[in-house]
């Protein structure tokens, strides 16, 4: 999901206050009849919940409409700080823009509060403590370097202080109140207020501790429906939903209780309330009132919106409970990852490390050289040895760029000589013992990616032909198979997979996983039909395979979706004795159990390149990105295939 932005030009039209009626108003609303007539329609079931505060203040947002945020009236707060202001019976939305060191005073919250970073930074003072909060957008990798995006924000119960000063460059904040600010309303003009807010609704408890700073992107993902996840906060009355949508996933007609309002982020949504249907717009608000039939088709680079709910929606938070529960059977609770190296501060110094494997008592590793626009050098490469202590050191430099790594017979390692084109068996010094294989049908191999034994003695590795020639000796990218007699045979067509890169055995040795790391790019010369999947195989007794199937269809970003890209740059992948698979991509470390069903996802502060299990009870993820290696514990123990 791409970092939340609010640019937002500061327009001129006046604002309008629209009736809708609802629980402010003895009259009826005009949609209710029909209303009620889809709700026979659609075989639905009314639900109310029970002793909902009303309030004499309307929202300003017409249902079966919807506004874009720029068409609001801006409205100034405190000086250098301009606000967007919309709401509904029970939330208040305000969009924030604070010049450069700018400063919302010392206050004691009117209301329960989310605060959410969208852009720059800012400092929180509050109740004796400061908190540095800030955001970024993720950034595209070259060759040197990647930044994945985060977005701070912070839950406040009613009471706390608060005090916000803008960080040198300015910042973009959201607020997302429940009850509703009478300031804010008198700020934008709205009369006749009532003399008392409405109070809290319900007693669940918060999903997150209050006044403690997350990133957005370490929540997990719950999945509401086909192809819909979203990643679910709440607190007091107030439930945020950050959904991410797959390309022309659908929300049948339905209904809830509770109050609604839609912030499109990204990607296009037709959005039907009642009998009108809207076509959504990055920055289009939309309010739907309870009980209020509505219906949803993503576009086809899919969408990401934030949906507010008040009061909280009883059926997510069971759903994330249920989620969660299945994440935390694989991670620990409060298991998060450790820097283990810095490697742009250490000696050996790391660029791009990949392909870890444990063995005997170490993490080895590749460390690859390559320039910001991805020239490799073969020179200033190396592999690494990994202590349990942390300290590594070099036990061969200079003599190649590996790639993938596997331990191999006598404690040496099969190495993936990626710029060498050969697979070859290497001793722990750094000693090469032989060629293993660097050719097929007579002609030199490309570039041997990652790398797998079987039981049986044989090999499997890819070549997505990631290497410096501008032509390349196979017809196309492929994967091999290297038989115990070391012969070797192709097993998919050239340019099955537009990029074959991680490759995986299940512990019983009867199913190849394959991943796709690009696809459908129009700088990338090859499109396949393997799309963003993880692709299963049976393997035959002579180490072929058969029966090729989607096996897990890995999530995509924002950026990726907005380009009709299907890349996930899937990686390096690791399974454990359950058969759940781990896989690196861009997005982050994905999981899914045994029969490709999305578990979760480990976020870092740069994309994953690969991974591996280690330590001496196997339960300890490595996961290595550029030049920093982290490490989380879990509650499965890893399997690697020890000749």
């Amino acid at each position: 999901m791409k970092g939340i932005s609010f640019s937002l030009k500061v327009a001129s039209m006046l604002f309008v206050f629209i009736l809708i009626g609802g629980c402010n108003s003895s009259s009826k609303p005009e949609w209710e009849e029909r209303n009620n007539e889809l709700i026979k329609q659609y075989g639905l079931q009314v639900r109310e919940l029970p002793g909902l505060p009303s309030t004499e203040i309307r929202p300003n947002l017409e249902v079966g409409t919807s506004t874009n945020l720029q068409n609001l009236e801006s409205v100034q707060l405190y000086p250098g700080v301009m606000a967007k202001i919309f709401w509904g019976n029970g939330n208040l939305v305000s969009v924030l823009e604070l010049e450069p060191n700018s400063n919302i005073p010392k206050e004691n919250l009117p209301a329960d509060r989310f605060l959410i970073v969208t852009e720059g930074s800012i400092e929180l003072f509050g109740n004796g403590n400061k908190h540095d909060m800030m955001a970024r957008e993720r950034e595209e990798p070259d060759g040197t370097h990647s930044g994945t995006p985060r977005n701070d924000f912070i839950y406040q119960e009613k009471g706390n202080e608060s005090e916000i000063v803008a960080g040198d460059a300015g910042a973009k904040v959201m607020e997302i109140y429940s009850p509703i600010r009478f300031d804010y309303l008198e700020k934008m003009g709205v009369n006749e207020l009532p003399s008392e807010n409405q109070g809290r609704v319900s007693n669940n408890e918060p999903t997150v501790v209050p006044n403690k700073v997350y990133d957005l992107f370490d929540i997990q993902f719950t999945q509401l429906t086909e192809g819909v996840y979203a990643r679910l906060v709440s607190g007091g009355d107030i439930q945020l939903s950050f959904v991410l949508a797959d390309p022309n996933s659908k929300s049948p007609a339905h209904i809830h209780p509770e109050e609604q309002i839609t912030v499109l982020l990204r990607g296009t949504l037709k959005q039907t309330v009642l009998d009108q249907e809207m076509g959504l717009n990055p920055y289009d608000v939309i309010l739907v009132p309870g009980n209020v039939v509505h219906s949803g088709v993503a576009g086809e680079l899919g969408f990401d919106a934030l949906d507010i709910f008040w009061p909280v929606r009883e059926d997510y938070l069971a759903k994330q409970q249920a989620a969660l529960e299945r994440y935390h059977e694989i991670i620990p609770k409060d298991a998060q990852p450790e820097l283990v190296i810095d490697g742009s501060k250490t000696k050996p110094q790391l660029t791009f490390s990949e392909g870890p494997k444990w063995m005997d008592g170490k993490l080895y590793f590749s460390n690859m050289y390559f320039d910001q626009n991805w020239n490799a050098d073969p020179k200033r490469s190396s592999i690494v040895a990994l202590e349990p202590d942390g300290t590594h050191q070099n036990i061969m430099e200079g003599k190649m760029q590996a790639n993938g790594l596997y331990p191999y017979k006598n404690g040496n390692l099969l190495v993936c000589d990626m710029i060498g084109h050969r697979v070859v068996e290497m001793t722990t010094s750094g000693q090469v013992v032989q060629v293993i294989a660097d050719t097929y049908n007579g002609k030199p191999i490309d570039g041997p990616n990652d790398i797998i034994t079987d039981t049986k003695g044989g090999i499997y590795f890819t070549d997505p032909q990631f290497t410096m020639e501008a032509e390349k000796f196979q017809p196309g990218r492929a994967v091999y198979y290297i038989s115990p007699e070391k012969e070797v045979t192709r097993l998919v067509e050239p340019n099955e997979f537009a990029m074959p890169n991680g490759i995986l055995l299940t512990p019983d040795g009867k199913t190849l996983y394959i991943n796709n790391c690009y696809d459908d790019e129009s700088w990338y010369p090859v499109n396949s039909s393997k799309d963003n999947f993880i692709w299963a195989y049976d393997v035959n007794e002579d180490g072929t395979i058969s029966n090729g199937r989607k096996f897990a269809e890995l999530r995509l970003t924002g950026n990726v979706l907005d380009r009709k890209g299907k890349s996930s740059s899937a990686d390096g992948m690791a399974i454990d004795t359950m058969g759940n698979i781990y896989v690196a991509t861009y997005f982050g470390v994905q999981i899914f159990d045994s029969k490709g069903s999305f578990v979760g996802m480990i976020n870092l502060p740069s994309f994953p390149v690969s991974l591996g299990f280690g330590d001496e009870d196997m339960k300890t993820l490595y996961i290595v990105s550029y030049d920093k290696v982290y490490k989380i514990r879990t509650n499965r123990t890893g399997y690697v295939n020890y000749l």
